[in-house]
């Protein structure tokens, strides 16, 4: 039983960090949604996404999940007419990021709900466990 305990630990632990992860990436997005380029020419900064995949654990015999690859998101850059931008080109547009602030606090939403249920998970799981030792005394 001891193992079974440790593996729920183990699984929804690899969740937690796995969701960290993704929402460190989507703060990176937010900090940077406004940022421009210095320079005509220059590409201002690149939306990151995060993947995310099963790795099995021979110890644990199950599956975990983990932060894959971080990339970048080929979506288009925005052009915003700015001609009293540093950066603007010769018709006065300035390339933004490709970051929607929207789009990034719904995925920072579903990675905080994520996150919860696998704390859940562990609340739900050491209460049972405190039930059983308050069972046995």
């Amino acid at each position: 039983m001891a193992d079974e305990i440790n593996d729920v630990f183990a699984i929804s632990g690899s969740a937690l960090q796995a969701q960290n992860q993704r929402m460190k990436i989507i703060a990176e997005n937010i900090a940077n949604a406004n940022n421009t380029p210095s320079a005509p020419g220059l590409k201002p900064y690149q939306r990151q996404v995060i993947s995310f995949k099963n790795e099995f654990d021979k110890a644990l015999g199950a599956y975990k999940v983990k932060a894959g690859n971080v990339r970048n998101d080929p979506s288009n850059f925005i052009k915003k007419f700015d001609p009293s931008n540093p950066a603007a080109d010769a018709q006065g547009y300035v390339l933004t990021p490709n970051v929607n602030p929207l789009v990034e606090m719904m995925d920072m939403s579903d990675a905080n709900r994520a996150y919860q249920a696998n704390l859940g998970v562990i609340d739900v799981t050491r209460s049972m466990i405190l039930r059983t030792i308050g069972i046995l005394q």
